[in-house]
């Protein structure tokens, strides 16, 4: 039997859950749910990826802020190739998901001979590679998660309510949603049965939260609703964590300011590629970027849904030390 046979051979006893209205189902795999497509791209990560130290990987639950920490390290851990200003940087004419792929899109983005070629790009770093990722902690490969490796991660969450809205919206704009979209109230049900992309939700946040605690070091553990209030000082801590601090010049300068613009929700959708282009998985950038608010939730949830879901990440969360405004 063929690798590709176990494969489709162990994909087909998997648990199956509802994809949200789309033509692919979510499977159980390790705990958490996957769309089938990305599972071979996963098991080949787990299997092959062989972390450098200077590897850096940024994970977000999907429709938590990915495009604005991705745009945001690209900017930092390129800033000396591409200057921030300039009217040539890479982020005014390519998606960040093009600059800083996510390896469970691995078979999505087309023909690469290995991990290490999808990984990196006529835009990568030397020093430093920039990974991307939706996994839970614990799938990870050994070598990223190592404390003999000196790779880090970055993972940056957002409220579990504005995640719901935002996914939501996002899976309707896409495939058959567009023309048929798909009820909230169900969606609302999976999503609180931890049936939703890369969820339970909860144990993806769990996950990167105690590995950050255990080790603060390798783990930098970010809020989306911080980003929002002190851009300033999460840039600098950003920057700092990754090995690319700045300069007391730069700090003087308008260096930060410029990389909070240049990555900024407004000046990301504003760009004519992302609104007329699209990634390499075919997909529309425009569908990438509809409000990037705090608090959108409160137009579209009932009452019972917000006291529910407060209820329930206050169950799933207790003693973590983790706590989500409510």
């Amino acid at each position: 039997m063929t690798s590709n046979d176990e494969s489709e051979k162990q994909l087909a006893s998997l648990p199956k859950g509802d994809g949200w209205g789309l033509d692919d189902n979510l499977c159980l795999y390790q705990d958490f749910w996957f769309y089938s497509a990305q599972l071979k791209g996963v098991t080949e990560f787990q299997r092959d990826f062989k972390a450098f130290d200077s590897d850096i990987l940024l994970s977000t639950l999907p429709k938590s802020g990915t495009i604005w920490l991705k745009s945001m390290a690209f900017a930092i851990v390129n800033r000396a190739r591409y200057l921030v200003s300039s009217e040539k940087h890479p982020l005014l004419t390519t998606s960040p998901h093009d600059l800083v792929r996510n390896i469970e899109y691995f078979h999505s983005f087309g023909a690469y001979s290995s991990l290490s070629d999808f990984v990196s790009s006529e835009y990568s770093n030397e020093n430093s590679r920039l990974l991307a990722t939706h996994m839970p902690y614990h799938s990870l490969p050994e070598s990223l998660k190592s404390d003999t490796n000196n790779s880090r991660i970055v993972y940056l969450c957002r409220n579990p309510k504005d995640n719901f809205i935002s996914l939501w919206n996002y899976l309707n704009r896409r495939g058959a949603n567009i023309k048929n979209p798909f009820p909230i109230e169900i969606a609302f049900e999976l999503f609180c049965n931890g049936v939703s992309l890369f969820g339970p939700v909860w144990e993806n946040v769990l996950g990167y939260w105690k590995a950050s605690l255990e080790n603060p070091k390798k783990v930098l553990f970010l809020k989306y609703e911080d980003l929002k209030q002190e851009p300033k000082s999460h840039v600098k801590m950003l920057a700092e964590f990754l090995g690319f601090p700045f300069s007391e010049e730069e700090e003087r300068g308008q260096v930060i300011e410029d990389i909070l613009k240049l990555s900024s929700f407004e000046f990301m959708k504003s760009l004519s590629m992302n609104k007329d282009g699209s990634i390499g998985l075919g997909i529309e950038n425009k569908i990438f970027f509809r409000k990037g608010e705090v608090g959108d939730w409160k137009n579209q949830l009932t009452t019972s849904m917000v006291e529910r879901i407060d209820s329930l990440f206050e169950e799933k969360l207790q003693g973590s030390g983790l706590v989500f405004e409510s």
